[in-house]
């Protein structure tokens, strides 16, 4: 009678240890680029990615990936959750199962998720603006490194993710987002290459470039830039949404033209596009972690595996 039930614990035993390891984070350090700086690559993988494997999956590149999946590693001790997030909205068929990518940044972080070409908007004081920031931040020399940063993206991680792993590479199924300067290369990567990115999640993003609205100038240049290059809103989703406080509190005279400028260019709102409004909510990983289930869910509900 005891052979049975030492079969049976064995069995449960050896299930219960797959299930815990179906769901995992990969690293890759120190990923060499011929455009950008190396930096970490961190690749969340789902449970399902483990259950299937004839199954392929959509995959969302995410910046400043070091702030996505561990507090330790988090520029500010906290981390998006995004992994926990995901896996939570998964199990309950709220989303389909999808890859995240997270990608972490470097100390040339405001220049590589600069939109490089609305610089060529910026008027001469404008860019001595910009200098002024980049003497702020402490960096010896930097150009505009929005484009370089892209063919990282799309030349030499992107195709290694899809070598490597069970990807759906096409646009319908490739998604970027990120937060705040994250927010405006977001939006760059969906304007720049929409054969790539079919869907862009654009949080607390930094429509004023400097840090208040008393100079408006760089966001027009930004804007003047959407208005040309905004991808067809027929095979293109983004997502938008800001807070209140601290340096949120800034973002939604911008945003409120984006907007108009979006319903211009023939996108849906509540379809295609949204925009939320978080009442209070600050500008850090706290108040985008509280919300990144709204985000997954615009990105990913309604369909399933």
């Amino acid at each position: 009678m005891k052979l049975p039930i030492i079969k049976f614990l064995l069995v449960f035993y050896l299930i219960s240890s797959i299930a815990q390891a179906q769901s995992k984070t990969v690293r890759v350090d120190n990923f060499k680029s011929a455009h950008v700086k190396e930096r970490n690559i961190d690749i969340w993988l789902p449970a399902a990615y483990f259950e299937n494997t004839n199954q392929k999956f959509p995959v969302l590149y995410m910046h400043d990936g070091q702030n996505l999946f561990d507090s330790s590693k988090a520029g500010y001790g906290t981390a998006w959750e995004a992994d926990d997030i995901a896996a939570k909205l998964i199990k309950e068929g709220k989303v389909q199962p999808f890859i995240i990518v997270g990608v972490w940044n470097t100390d040339l972080r405001y220049f590589e998720y600069f939109p490089e070409k609305a610089a060529q908007y910026l008027s001469a004081a404008d860019r001595e603006q910009m200098e002024k920031v980049r003497q702020q931040m402490g960096i010896k020399q930097a150009d505009f490194l929005g484009d370089e940063y892209l063919k990282f993206l799309t030349a030499e991680l992107k195709p290694y993710i899809d070598k490597n792993y069970r990807t759906i590479a096409g646009p319908e199924s490739t998604s970027v987002a990120g937060s705040s300067m994250g927010g405006l290369i977001s939006m760059y990567a969906i304007c720049e290459y929409p054969n790539i990115f079919g869907q862009a999640a654009c949080v607390s993003t930094h429509w004023p470039l400097l840090f208040d609205n008393s100079n408006m100038n760089p966001s027009d240049a930004v804007r003047k830039y959407m208005e040309e290059h905004l991808p067809d809103p027929k095979g293109h989703r983004i997502y938008f949404d800001y807070g209140t406080a601290t340096l949120d509190q800034y973002y939604e005279v911008h945003q409120k033209m984006v907007d108009e400028l979006m319903r211009t260019k023939g996108y849906t709102e509540g379809g295609n596009w949204v925009t939320r409004k978080f009442e209070g909510a600050e500008h850090n990983e706290k108040s985008w972690q509280a919300r990144l289930d709204v985000i997954f869910e615009f990105l990913y509900a309604g369909k399933r595996k």
